[in-house]
């Protein structure tokens, strides 16, 4: 029993931190495609 709640809390808390992973690199995404129109507007 006391493995299956360390192992929980392990999973859950991967999750946590994954989240915060693919957020990040949502924001980071998001920033390039900006900058990408960004530029594409200065050119016209």
């Amino acid at each position: 029993m006391r493995k299956l709640v360390i192992i929980a809390a392990a999973l859950a808390s991967l999750s946590v931190a994954a989240c915060n992973t693919v957020e990040g690199a949502g924001k980071d995404v998001s920033s390039a495609g900006k900058a990408v129109s960004d530029t594409a507007k200065d050119v016209k």
